[in-house]
């Protein structure tokens, strides 16, 4: 049962992020410099997180927890650097 409520914790946090993201993407053409550098910086992050989210999702009952864990982590990680940005514009 836990297994489930990670995952659907997990798919919320990839949703989470894919609204902020997208969100963001609208409105590229204000961000200032250092922003779109940061933007730039992140889309690498987001396509590595993207891979390795539907990796996690496909193999859910068999992936090792680092593996869910390391992912988990590098989501927190973009979804708080989208809010940075949002809050810089």
């Amino acid at each position: 049962m836990k297994e489930k409520n990670d995952k659907s914790m997990f798919d919320k946090l990839v949703g989470d992020i894919e609204q902020n993201r997208d969100e963001l993407k609208l409105q590229a053409h204000l961000f200032k410099k250092e922003t779109k550098d940061e933007w730039e910086a992140l889309e690498k992050k987001w396509h590595h997180f993207k891979g390795s989210a539907r990796h996690a999702s496909i193999e859910a009952q068999a992936a090792s927890k680092d593996v869910f864990a390391a992912t988990q982590l590098l989501g927190e990680e973009l979804k708080a650097s989208y809010k940075r940005i949002v809050k810089s514009l």
